[in-house]
């Protein structure tokens, strides 16, 4: 047989009792005094759930430990949204990645080399691959559109992949 100890008005009564305390190692553990007063507010209604009839050897302890684990999860949660988001001025003198005017003129003419080695393809070829490639539909879907098999949209894809490794050293060579 358990022995507990009977305060007049059980967890609720140690809680009231023990606020100011509370709140003090709420205040300790998250390192701010609104968010100890949200945790001691959250810990106190958690309290209000638990069984009235709920035998507890020590309420005072009981307490501090909901209170204790609840600062614990909040501080967590701080520290992980402060490694998340940042504030809205922190990224205000950050540069734009911006390229040169020299790698711009050489992804011009990278982007000519791959159009002209797709306008060499048949126009169903080409129609697969961008589908496939850009417009991300799968084979089938492709060849219901084009009202062609699955398996030849397979060989035009590869046929444009082919092309378009032929002209892989022509891009290599900038």
């Amino acid at each position: 047989m358990s022995i507990t100890n009977h305060e007049p008005a059980g967890l609720g009564g140690a809680f009231l009792a023990h606020r100011a305390k509370l709140q003090g190692l709420a205040h300790k553990i998250t390192g701010r005094r609104e968010l100890a007063e949200d945790v001691v507010q959250e810990a106190f209604l958690k309290l209000a759930d638990v069984a009235p009839g709920l035998p507890v050897q020590q309420p005072i302890g009981y307490c501090f430990q909901v209170v204790r684990n609840l600062a614990i999860d909040c501080r967590r949660r701080m520290m992980l949204e402060a490694g998340v988001f940042a504030d809205g001025e922190s990224g205000e003198h950050i540069a734009a990645p911006q390229g040169t005017p020299e790698q711009y003129a050489i992804s011009r003419q990278n982007l000519v080399i791959v159009d002209e080695a797709l306008g060499r393809l048949p126009a169903r070829t080409r129609q697969a691959f961008e589908l496939y490639r850009m417009g991300g539909l799968t084979q089938r879907a492709i060849g219901e559109r084009l009202g062609v098999s699955a398996a030849l949209v397979n060989t035009m894809i590869r046929d444009a992949v082919q092309a378009l490794t032929r002209c892989r050293h022509l891009l290599e060579a900038e």
